[in-house]
């Protein structure tokens, strides 16, 4: 059943004439969470939630039997339509395209299927998927909805459905990133990489960097940044070691202030200038407290939830 349609069972939710904020500031903070995993921007999330609650409050809610699964439809739909077109507009995108960071609890980051699930690599790797595949694996994984009910939210058969589950799945698996670190280690792992950016030291950027570690540089053709990712622990280290100590962002070394933080359910560190947050950086380590990727978000446009000290509601 499409977000358009109405469920068949006519169970008013709301006594005649009352507004419709009730249900849908309820579930606000579910809806946000759904499409920032399906979209991978803030500002993006928080415009299809805006349309969310524009069909919600127009539609029939006498009809509705259960809010919380009727607006799920809605954002997931909304989302859909999103996403589609957004697609289009990152294959335009100057360097590569990386999800906006936002920050979460510290709490969050010692669970590690719900940090894994708003991590920038696997968001990232969520993009390798189409967007029929993205929504059914993030209501399916993420949330746990029943086969059944994903189909009824996409007009889908309940087999269609699995199907996309399972090739959605299979993809994500070869391609996500092995969190076998726990918080602690992962953390002294991003210090530990810090300290030896700072140092400028290659040979010890060396010990703390895996040999195939990848570096992401998300600039949005508007802040200097690479074009390409970047492979192999020598080009990364090197470039690395290259940008550090140089104005960014129109700031001095001198003006940028260092603070960890937790982004997207990982230690993290962001770079603050004059005027607020120039860069985010996330580190991923693996079980030998290695490096193996990085991801920097430079672009100004994505810095925004960061600037703001907003957290994503889980």
């Amino acid at each position: 059943m499409s977000d358009g349609e109405h469920p068949p069972s006519r169970v008013p939710s709301e006594p005649p004439g009352q507004p419709p904020e009730g249900p849908f500031e309820e579930h606000r903070d579910l809806l946000f969470a759904v499409a920032y995993r399906m979209l991978g921007t803030a500002t993006d999330a928080e415009d299809a939630v805006q349309d969310a609650w524009l069909r919600w409050s127009t539609a029939d809610r006498a009809k509705v039997a259960d809010p919380r699964a009727y607006l799920v439809r809605i954002i997931t739909n909304v989302a859909l339509d999103r996403l589609r077109t957004a697609r289009t507009r990152r294959e335009t995108y100057v360097g590569p395209w990386l999800p906006e960071p936002m920050l979460t609890s510290p709490d969050v980051a010692e669970d590690a299927e719900l940090a894994e699930s708003v991590s920038m690599a696997i968001l990232v790797v969520l993009e390798t998927l189409s967007p029929l595949e993205r929504a059914v694996f993030v209501l399916r994984e993420v949330f746990s909805y029943p086969y059944a009910e994903i189909g009824r939210a996409l007009d889908r058969s309940e087999a269609s459905v699995r199907q996309l589950g399972a090739r959605a799945r299979k993809r994500v698996q070869a391609r996500r990133p092995r969190f076998t670190a726990d918080i602690a280690e992962r953390r002294a792992a991003t210090e530990r990489f810090l300290e030896a950016v700072l140092g400028g030291d290659i040979n010890r950027l060396m010990e703390v960097l895996a040999p195939d570690v990848t570096l992401w540089s998300d600039g949005g053709g508007k802040i200097r940044a690479a074009l390409r990712a970047i492979h192999g622990a020598d080009k990364v280290g090197r470039w690395l070691l290259a940008v550090q100590g140089l104005a960014y962002a129109g700031a001095a070394p001198a003006d940028m202030r260092l603070r960890h933080a937790s982004l997207n359910g990982e230690p993290a560190i962001i770079v603050d200038g004059p005027d607020g947050p120039i860069t985010t950086l996330t580190a991923t380590a693996d079980e030998h407290g290695r490096v193996t990727a990085v991801h920097l978000v430079a672009n100004p446009d994505k810095l925004h939830a960061v600037a703001a000290g907003r957290h994503l509601p889980m």
